[in-house]
């Protein structure tokens, strides 16, 4: 009697094309994450906000709107606020990846004191044109920072930068570039290649990584002050990343952390504007 069990060599044969078969699918599937990293990673990175309405001026500040053509003639678009005093200095303000910088305008005095604040949008924000990368926001934020010193009616020896979350990662760039007299970094990370690897371990996001605002390859040759703003429960931009860079800082790096905050409410802190305004006092 024939037995209705197929050969040995038979069912291991169906085994080894099924895992055959499930490791290329596996592969495949892969491969096709890894391409989608690559081509979709500026919708990772940037979040471009629409135009909000135009902000309210702090009592007795007055706001002048700001239209700057970039080298490649992408015009960008925000405000300057300015307080009532005379060739004040100033501070220019890189934002987070989902910030329409204006709408902050209401906030410079408490934040600043009585220096003048230059809000200018990020390509592809608010009523800037043209779309944004690592590339183009540096060029425009040290383009916007000759900008400033060829207007004259600031004093040109005091410019701070100013950078938050993606905006750390333009500030630190601006500021190898250019005399800033300090630089104020809020949630600030080591490259966007490590925060990447730490979310996607998995992927060789050294590979796929087309703006890796790599503060680290630059910080040791930046002599200005900085003040590092780091909240503990920042899960977004662990305290690690931001400790890293203010090591490797070639300047005065003074380290600020807010207990039990995180990445988008760690200025809610009551001693935030506090901090940076006493940094300011000391070196602007």
């Amino acid at each position: 009697m024939r037995s209705s069990w197929a050969p040995r060599s038979c069912r291991v044969e169906v085994a080894f094309s099924a895992l055959k078969y499930l490791l290329l699918a596996g592969v495949i599937g892969y491969l096709a994450i890894a391409v989608l990293v690559w081509l979709g990673q500026e919708r990772l990175i940037f979040y471009p906000q629409p135009a909000t309405q135009r902000p309210a001026a702090p009592r007795g500040w007055r706001l002048e709107n700001v239209s700057f053509t970039a080298a490649d003639g992408i015009q960008l678009v925000g405000v300057l606020a300015l307080p009532p005093i005379e060739r004040p200095p100033l501070v220019i303000y890189f934002g987070g990846n989902a910030e329409e910088v204006t709408s902050f305008a209401p906030l410079v005095a408490e934040l600043y004191g009585e220096r003048a604040v230059l809000l200018v949008n990020y390509r592809g924000y608010g009523e800037s044109g043209g779309k944004p990368g690592e590339t183009a926001l540096v060029a425009d934020g040290a383009a916007l920072f000759d900008w400033a010193v060829r207007r004259g009616d600031f004093d040109a020896s005091r410019i701070a930068l100013h950078g938050r979350s993606l905006g750390a990662g333009v500030a630190v760039q601006v500021a190898a570039m250019r005399p800033a007299k300090c630089v104020i970094l809020t949630s600030p990370f080591d490259s966007a290649v490590e925060i990447a690897k730490a979310t996607y371990p998995w992927l060789p996001v050294s590979l796929l990584i087309r703006h890796p605002f790599d503060s680290m390859a630059r910080a040791p040759g930046i002599r200005a002050p900085a003040l590092f703003l780091m909240g503990s429960a920042d899960t977004l931009i662990p305290m690690s990343h931001s400790e890293r860079l203010a090591a490797a800082w070639g300047g005065a790096a003074e380290r600020v952390s807010f207990e039990g905050f995180g990445h988008n409410d760690i200025d809610l802190n009551p001693r935030y504007a506090a901090t940076l305004r006493s940094f300011l006092d000391r070196h602007l």
